[in-house]
């Protein structure tokens, strides 16, 4: 169960304001159906997490504890880093393609997630508890607590959202998770 509540916790607090939350706006602006939308986002977060959650835990059994120790606990505190930098929209196309609504929602919000932090820490959060449905399970919850609100309130709470504020709780929460993990506090935990 902690693997579960710590994967949706820190997954919902680090979407907030990631490219894949702006494109969740970005998408319900131009589109204008939300629950298409929330659906495509759904089913890219559970196949972009369940990949990297099998990919955490395929690591387990290559690397010895004591390495998968040490590099999970410089990957929470590199990912505390990674928190505080704004994403931007840059590197996401868009525009709407013969895919339609679902199709380009689907393709772009998988292609958008690939690589970026909150699909690292579902690797990192699977490798550390072991518990590939919990944490899949959370970090799809934490993608979805984060973007759902995006596409249904869109542009009108937006600016409301203190940015700094939630950067600044994730990447705290990272740190902890990578302190606790180097120094073996986990261990002592059931982590």
């Amino acid at each position: 169960m902690e693997a579960f509540l710590i994967s949706t916790g820190v997954v919902a607090l680090a979407e907030i304001g990631d490219k894949t939350q702006l494109l969740a706006f970005i998408l319900a602006a131009r589109f204008k159906k939300p629950w298409t939308i929330i659906l495509a986002i759904l089913l890219a977060t559970i196949a972009n997490h369940a990949f990297a959650g099998l990919l955490g835990a395929w690591l387990t059994t290559l690397l010895a504890p004591e390495t998968l120790r040490w590099i999970l606990g410089i990957s929470f505190l590199l990912m505390a880093g990674w928190t505080m930098i704004p994403d931007k929209l840059d590197d996401v196309e868009t525009k709407a393609s013969h895919m339609g609504v679902f199709g380009t929602t689907l393709l772009t919000f998988f292609l958008a997630e690939m690589g970026d932090k909150t699909q690292i820490a579902t690797v990192a959060l699977a490798a550390q508890y072991q518990a590939f449905l919990f944490v899949v399970i959370g970090t799809t919850l934490g993608m979805m607590i984060a973007n759902i609100p995006a596409v249904i309130l869109g542009e009108r709470i937006a600016h409301r959202i203190p940015l700094k504020l939630v950067r600044l709780i994730a990447a705290g929460i990272f740190t902890a998770l990578g302190l606790a993990t180097l120094f073996g506090v986990a261990q002592g935990i059931g982590l």
